[in-house]
């Protein structure tokens, strides 16, 4: 009883249903009838059906006119001289240049100066181009692979759950969209404690460096040529930090600018990505590395609180290692190019704050809460992140109908249920949405207008390897190289959202197409 409150609390707000034709019954009483069923399904509220908040999309038209200002001021500039000189006959040029002795030394230098200070001030202006050398996501070995029938007899053999606790964790696999070729470490399985020091600093060690060894080897970056480490890991914050073991490890060097972020769930690579940008902003001719992983060890929960037992079904083992440049001279081997990062926090409102939720249970036990308030709230955040999102990355003609709709709607002229949806194909090439699980995934395809192709990278990342945490979005990229469709000036979405709650988006700019590389999680 306690299981189907649980499962069906607020189903009535989130329910679709779809009528199926099943065709003619071919036996039985009812042979030659055409028959039907209803399906029933459980979804999130729909992201872009309801009301949009003016507050964002004037967010994202504040975002777009200070990047833009720049771009439009020299086109004017250009327009005025050139109308001037064209203006001019070529032997009425030539003597207004050489020919006019009425030119004095101080005419010149003032020229000159006033050509140099504008030339300063729009390169001071301009933000320096970040660009994405390479990534690397690491792989495990076969020997930590677990199918879902292996995940549910070891954690039986484990002694660690009640029947009541592996029946649930049953049904939720069922239908997570997880495969049976996902990675998971092997002290969570073992009797003793799994949530130790020392099994959470060995797990962050074997994920990260091999992550970090590939990326050092496929790009030919030595260690000490960081000069900003950037590193994101929820749930196990060590002290040291998990930053400082990988100075450590590498021995890289002594005034390496290092940062650990810690406990901001799934989206955290994209805010790690944020900070190496902002950093790399204010030090010129620098690399950065930001690292993404996630301790599994520190999100077992062994008790019987059903809403804490659900993380322990999708996360699985994962970490990626990128490495970024703003050395201009970066641009012939960079693969990607940074175009605009969007961040929304809903951590004001106390429902959003609490969806995800670390404590301890009844019994002491401690665990990730997921709160039933999720679906909810992540729609709203995922509403205001894409809606500030739009006015970067959307043509201009989708702005103008999807604004049209707007005002109508705001204006009561129209008796229209839903607003324009604006077409998200025409902005991206690839989509890299968070696989966070089979339900989210399925509702954002259907709110966002998204075809299968643009979500099979995401669903084939939550089947071969799992909720990765804030990894999952480069293994969803590391996808899409593998198959070969990155072509140059492809656009890449990358979309994160996690407790906090966050939701977070990052838009790459492919500047070369991409060769199917040798060293990939997804090679074989």
């Amino acid at each position: 009883m306690e299981e189907e409150k649980f499962l069906m609390a607020g189903e009535d707000a989130h329910l679709s249903t779809e009528i199926v034709n099943r065709g003619v019954e071919p036996s039985g009483p009812d042979a030659g009838s055409p028959t039907f069923s209803v399906r029933v399904r459980r979804r999130l509220p729909v992201v872009l059906q309801s009301s949009v908040n003016m507050k964002y999309v004037k967010l994202g038209y504040h975002y777009l006119i200070n990047h833009a200002l720049y771009l439009v001021m020299i086109p004017a500039l250009a327009v005025v001289v050139g109308a001037e000189i064209g203006s001019l006959s070529r032997e009425e040029l030539w003597r207004q240049v050489w020919e006019e002795k009425s030119h004095d030394v101080a005419t010149v230098v003032a020229f000159f100066g006033v050509l140099v200070f504008t030339i300063s001030v729009y390169f001071m202006s301009t933000p320096r181009p970040i660009y994405l050398i390479d990534f690397a996501c690491y792989r495990p070995s076969d020997d930590f692979k677990v199918s879902k029938e292996e995940f549910i007899e070891k954690a039986r053999n484990s002694g660690k759950f009640d029947e009541e606790s592996l029946s649930f964790q049953s049904q939720i696999l069922k239908s997570s969209g997880i495969g049976d070729e996902t990675y998971l470490p092997k002290s969570i399985f073992s009797p003793s404690p799994s949530a130790t020091m020392k099994e959470g600093r060995a797990e962050t060690s074997t994920t990260m460096f091999a992550a970090l060894d590939e990326l050092f080897e496929k790009t030919g970056i030595r260690p000490k040529d960081v000069g900003i480490l950037v590193v994101n890991c929820s749930l196990f914050n060590p002290t040291p930090s998990i930053s400082a073991m990988i100075v450590n490890h590498y021995k890289m060097r002594g005034n390496i600018l290092s940062y650990n972020l810690g406990g901001m769930g799934c989206s955290a690579g994209v805010i790690a990505i944020d900070l190496a940008r902002d950093m790399l902003q204010a030090n010129p001719n620098t690399y950065a590395v930001v690292v993404s992983t996630e301790a599994l060890s520190f999100t077992w929960y062994t008790g019987r609180n059903k809403s804490m037992l659900i993380p322990n079904c999708f996360f699985r083992m994962g970490s990626s290692a990128v490495l970024l440049s703003n050395r201009r001279r970066d641009f012939r081997q960079a693969k990607y190019k940074l175009e605009h990062i969007v961040r929304t926090h809903k951590g004001a409102d106390d429902r959003s704050f609490r969806c995800i939720y670390q404590e301890e249970d009844e019994e002491g036990i401690k665990g990730i809460s997921i709160n039933r308030d999720l679906f909810e709230v992540g729609s709203k955040a995922i509403k205001a992140n894409i809606t500030t999102l739009g006015p970067l990355v959307l043509p201009f003609s989708e702005q103008l109908l999807f604004f049209a709709s707007l005002l109508l709607r705001r204006s009561k002229t129209t008796t229209a249920d839903k607003p324009y949806i604006p077409n998200y194909n025409l902005a991206f090439e690839h989509f890299c949405v968070h696989a966070a699980s089979k339900s989210v995934l399925d509702e954002l395809q259907h709110s966002l207008g998204l075809t299968d192709d643009h979500l099979e990278a995401s669903r084939a990342a939550l089947r071969r390897f799992g909720n990765t945490s804030s990894s999952s979005i480069w293994y969803e990229l590391a996808y899409a190289e593998a198959k070969g469709r990155v072509r140059r000036g492809n656009r890449v979405w990358q979309l994160a959202f996690g407790s906090g709650f966050k939701c977070n988006s990052a838009v790459w700019r492919a500047v070369r197409s991409v060769r199917q590389p040798s060293r990939n999680p997804w090679v074989e």
